[in-house]
């Protein structure tokens, strides 16, 4: 938990201006504890989501998205109804509000950078149409691969707050 948390405070002060990207999308949980935003490069005309086959992902109907070339900005009003998951190889932590039960954001640091993807469940105002749902199957990944593959296709650039208490949209 804890480096997720020092992770954050490096990756906040490097540059991720959301605003100079063609497409922002939105998103939050059902309560608005944890929202984002996702500057999305280039514009596609589908979002791919990933539907992981794991436990956690199948039992919470969690779908995964993200880009490489994009830009997230992660921002959590009341960090104590925050709930982080880790399971199978830890690598990665499920961003959770534990007031709402929605799984948000999956973080994955990598040589102390932040890599994530969100849930497309919780994108706000995308036409449903818009996204490419595909199957998704990463059992057989050691810890290694799992890490590299998360470091070449999840978004790159990401700043995560704590203790936000207005939307930064």
């Amino acid at each position: 938990m804890s480096l997720f948390i020092a992770t954050a405070k490096v990756n906040a002060s490097a540059s991720c201006d959301t605003r100079e990207f063609p497409m922002l999308l939105h998103g939050q949980c059902h309560c608005g504890n944890i929202a984002y935003r996702l500057a999305w490069e280039p514009d596609p005309e589908r979002i791919p989501a990933r539907a992981c086959d794991c436990s956690f992902c199948r039992k919470h109907g969690a779908v995964w998205t993200g880009t490489p070339e994009g830009a997230l900005e992660v921002d959590v009003r009341d960090a104590s109804q925050l709930s982080r998951y880790t399971f199978g190889t830890h690598t990665a932590s499920f961003l959770t509000c534990a007031r709402c039960g929605v799984p948000t954001v999956v973080l994955c640091d990598v040589e102390g950078k932040l890599h994530a993807v969100v849930n497309v469940h919780t994108l706000e105002d995308v036409d449903p149409a818009r996204l490419e749902q595909v199957p998704a199957s990463f059992g057989n990944e050691d810890a290694a691969s799992r890490v590299a593959r998360r470091q070449r296709n999840w978004i790159g650039r990401v700043i995560y707050r704590e203790g936000v208490t207005a939307p930064t949209g």
